[in-house]
């Protein structure tokens, strides 16, 4: 259904991205992004919140720029952390802009095991509610933002349509390099050479993680399925499916993804995707929801790989345009929440 109000207009213009010409193709700027982005000084005062199922959240809250600076929650993506460098330069441009961050630290992502079987997955929406409400509640009275990274961004967008209109202090959202379409997505993962490499780098964590927890899933996960599982597919269906109240991998990505809950959304919202994204096919950018709503700000560009959008004429004046473009859209919007 498309909206018929109409979201708040800042003076916002996404910028061209132009990508650095010396990281031609989507895995140059996925590998680069990984690889050369600097992981900037940021002093930051890890707290944890109890969660009501008896386990835990550690955030990394920043330092406030200034008396009353708006708030804005960052989520990484998929074994991230909230110290990872594309979250470290984000905070960095936030405080620039006058904007205190927050990094979420999924279950399991701290750098302790979580005390539960559970882990976190690609819809679990739950904790990221927990923590937008803490936020208004230790800060009261300032308005919110959030920043999403992949597997985050999914989350987050699935946050916002599932809360609608009710959302709170949180007036404005940036998704970076989404899933969509979780199916499309790991079907992509699972041809070339690239692909593959991409999903043992993140195999690797995942089974670690879920072995060191045997203990715990034994009575809800086949142990020699996991020990097997080579592909995210494979995992999804013998760990996070089976843990989190799913059929099997396929209907838990038919709940999980964003894509359907794009129609909802009724924050201010940029989506910084690029159509070479390799963990997502171009197909499955959900284009028509996107247009259908006037909430959401498209930033679609035709080179940026996956968390990539690296640019700068020289491997020595490099930039990242999606950490940059984030923090203006939210200084933008909640500048203009605070003044009101």
């Amino acid at each position: 259904m498309e909206s018929t109000e109409v979201p708040p207009r800042p003076a916002y213009r996404v910028r061209p991205f132009r990508p650095a010409w010396w990281l031609p193709g989507r895995h140059a700027q996925t590998v680069g992004g990984k690889l050369l982005r600097p992981s900037p000084a940021v002093e930051l005062r890890r707290t944890r919140l109890e969660t009501p199922d008896g386990d835990f959240l550690d955030l990394d809250v920043g330092p406030a720029p200034r008396e009353g600076a708006p708030v804005v929650l960052v989520l990484h993506g998929l074994e991230g952390s909230a110290r990872r460098p594309y979250m470290l330069l984000t905070y960095r441009e936030l405080l620039d802009r006058g904007l205190r961050p927050v990094g979420l630290n999924f279950r399991s992502c701290s750098g302790e095991p979580n005390r539960t079987a559970r882990f976190y997955h690609s819809g679990d929406t739950a904790d990221v509610r927990l923590v937008l409400d803490h936020l208004a509640q230790s800060f009261p009275g300032t308005p919110l933002g959030a920043i999403g990274f992949s597997l985050g961004g999914n989350v987050l967008l699935k946050h916002l349509g599932e809360a609608g209109a009710d959302t709170g202090a949180l007036r404005a959202a940036v998704a970076i390099s989404v899933p969509y379409d979780l199916s499309a997505g790991c079907r992509e993962l699972d041809h070339g050479f690239m692909s593959r490499v991409y999903s043992e780098y993140f195999m690797r964590n995942l089974r670690r993680k879920a072995l060191a927890k045997a203990h715990l899933l034994g009575e809800f996960c086949d142990l020699e399925a996991v020990r097997r599982a080579r592909t995210l597919r494979e995992f999804d269906d013998a760990v996070t499916s089976r843990l989190h109240g799913f059929r099997d991998a396929e209907d838990y990505y038919r709940q999980s993804s964003s894509g359907p809950f794009l129609e909802r959304i009724r924050v201010p919202t940029l989506l910084l995707h690029a159509e070479d994204d390799p963990f997502l096919p171009p197909h499955a950018i959900p284009r028509d929801a996107i247009r259908a709503n006037p909430w959401l700000v498209p930033g679609i560009t035709a080179a940026g790989g996956h968390v990539g959008f690296i640019t700068g004429a020289t491997p020595w004046s490099v930039r990242f345009w999606a950490e940059e473009e984030a923090a203006r859209f939210l200084a933008a919007h909640l500048e203009e929440a605070t003044e009101t």
